[in-house]
């Protein structure tokens, strides 16, 4: 399964989907690193899951929700492969040794706590926390996946932060994400819609986390901030304000677009892909604020 969109978009090997604006005009990438839905064969022969089990982990539907994206001057980078065949939202090698056939390279990150948890950059479980493989795998296979599919995204990635950074002087990375409805809990404003997350300050600047949160709650949306998501591998690596590069992570809550079962959308994403346009001009405008200040 591929994800809707321009096939002219998809690079030759089918493993990422850049859209690039006609005109850069915005210092924005725009990124969906887990709504892929191409599952290789040889990966569904492996997993002992149905494909339902296996696609509960995907952020289903959120590069079409920030597909508007191109049309207002900003780039738009989509994995195409599932996120549980391998996770771009980790480091390289945040790996768990009881996954492999063989020993894994002496610099491995085996202890993490994504690790623990069976989230590493090949995970090791699904959904509900079950367990994805048959069989033990051999280190090859994650070193191909590594180079198929990590390797490119993380150099078009930095490549397009790199571009921005030449072209305004500075780059925000929007970093978009989903999370099961049952991930968040309310507390006195109730439950979240859409969480931002910025490490607590540390990868972007506030001006432009007030900015998006300021234009989400103008739409009716309820916002929190770094709770329960702070922000992954990607906000962290990426994310370096004194250097002119701003990363804030967007958590969407998944009862607000889909049946979380069947993965199908509902009219909630209509109004979810409206919001977006509003959201990208008022952190886009909010930019020049915290690049004076830097």
């Amino acid at each position: 399964m591929i994800p809707p969109g321009d096939e002219a978009n998809v690079v030759p090997d089918g493993v990422l989907r850049l859209v690039r604006p006609e005109r850069w005009t915005r210092p924005l990438v725009v990124t969906s690193p887990h709504s892929g839905t191409r599952y290789p064969p040889a990966f569904l022969e492996l997993s002992r899951l149905s494909l339902l089990d296996l696609r509960a982990s995907e952020d289903t539907h959120v590069d079409t929700i920030f597909s508007a994206a191109p049309t207002l001057g900003v780039p738009l980078l989509s994995a195409l492969f599932p996120r549980v065949y391998l996770d771009v939202n980790r480091e390289p090698l945040e790996l768990d040794p009881s996954m492999f056939s063989d020993a894994l390279p002496p610099h491995a990150k085996t202890d993490t706590a994504r690790v623990r948890s069976g989230l590493g950059t090949l995970p090791r479980t699904a959904g509900d926390g079950q367990h994805i493989y048959r069989r033990k795998l051999p280190f090859a296979e994650a070193a191909r996946r590594l180079a198929e599919c990590y390797e490119p995204y993380h150099a078009t990635l930095a490549d397009l932060i790199r571009t921005a950074r030449a072209r305004f002087g500075r780059c925000i990375l929007l970093d978009c994400h989903s999370m099961p409805s049952t991930a968040v809990e309310g507390d006195r404003g109730g439950t979240p819609d859409i969480v931002l997350g910025d490490r607590h300050g540390t990868t972007c600047t506030r001006v432009i986390t007030d900015a998006a949160e300021a234009a989400l709650t103008a739409q009716g949306f309820r916002v929190r901030r770094n709770k329960p998501y702070a922000g992954g591998f990607t906000t962290a690596h990426y994310g370096h304000p004194t250097r002119g590069v701003h990363a804030l992570q967007i958590e969407i809550n998944r009862g607000l677009y889909m049946d979380e079962r069947t993965r199908e959308p509902t009219a909630g994403l209509r109004r979810l892909a409206a919001a977006v346009p509003a959201m990208l001009e008022a952190v886009s405008g909010r930019s020049g604020m915290a690049h004076a200040a830097e």
